[in-house]
């Protein structure tokens, strides 16, 4: 049964407040899908909620076509975090997500990165240079952060003459392993791979004007596995609390407010 978003609010609060109080009888277990663009945060998120409410948390990460495909066939997840706004609508289309229990949980960013520094410049010229022999990024037909790299070249007029030189994940994750161990000399990452707390990590980056690419609007939506189960609601409910959202600032995403 599919439950009105206002009925899903209201539940999730009791059930949240439930979760909470000392003595409960007992705890349960979590399954999430979370997009590789949120490994991290989703981690640093989850030990918390597991902390506040003594639920465990199993995440699995890759991108969102294949964790799509994967919830298709039956993949046993009660929630899942995509990396774009239009898997999670397909999801409730296909009577696979609950009706209205969507929403954005953080605006992704599009980064340049390279772990040598000074070899990525601020404006991003390195990629008309000679400088390069491998630019990596991720299978845009599976992942929305390489369908933002393809749209960031194309809007500078380079990806044709690249087309020799790319290197492609399979999410996000692998792209930036590639770029991490030099099988790429730079890659188009997740801002969240390379910023924390308001730092970026050692190398160089260029933080691709939100412009060049569509905005990467990240929704979380509840399964119909998860639509009766109280820690899902509960995590949904978490992830919109302000302890989670700090967590999502913190590795440099948006907030849709």
């Amino acid at each position: 049964m599919q439950i009105p978003f206002r009925t899903l609010r209201d539940l999730s609060a009791i059930l949240f407040v439930f979760a909470l109080l000392p003595g409960r009888a007992h705890a349960d277990e979590l399954r999430i899908a979370v997009a590789a663009n949120f490994t991290e945060p989703a981690r640093r998120i989850a030990a918390e909620f597991e902390r506040e409410t003594g639920n465990t948390v199993k995440a699995s990460f890759g991108a969102t076509g294949l964790l799509y495909a994967q919830i298709r066939n039956g993949a046993p997840f009660e929630i899942l975090l995509a990396a774009d706004a239009a898997t999670p609508r397909k999801l409730v289309a296909e009577r696979l997500g609950i009706a209205a229990s969507e929403f954005p949980y953080a605006i992704g960013k599009l980064v340049l990165w390279s772990p040598k520094p000074g070899f990525v410049d601020r404006h991003g010229a390195v990629l008309r240079s000679q400088r390069f022999g491998h630019l990596a990024y991720c299978d845009p037909k599976l992942a929305p952060y390489g369908a933002a790299a393809v749209a960031t070249m194309r809007s500078l007029g380079i990806y044709e003459s690249l087309k020799d030189r790319l290197v492609e994940g399979q999410n996000i994750s692998q792209a930036y392993q590639f770029v991490a161990s030099g099988t790429a000399d730079l890659g188009f990452v997740a801002l969240s791979q390379v910023f924390r707390d308001g730092h970026f990590r050692s190398g160089s980056t260029w933080v691709v004007p939100e412009g060049r690419y569509p905005p990467i609007r990240q929704d979380a939506v509840l399964l119909r596995s998860g639509g009766s189960h109280p820690a899902a609601i509960a995590f949904l409910r978490f992830l919109r609390s302000q302890p989670a959202r700090a967590v999502i600032r913190r590795y440099g995403y948006g907030i849709s407010e």
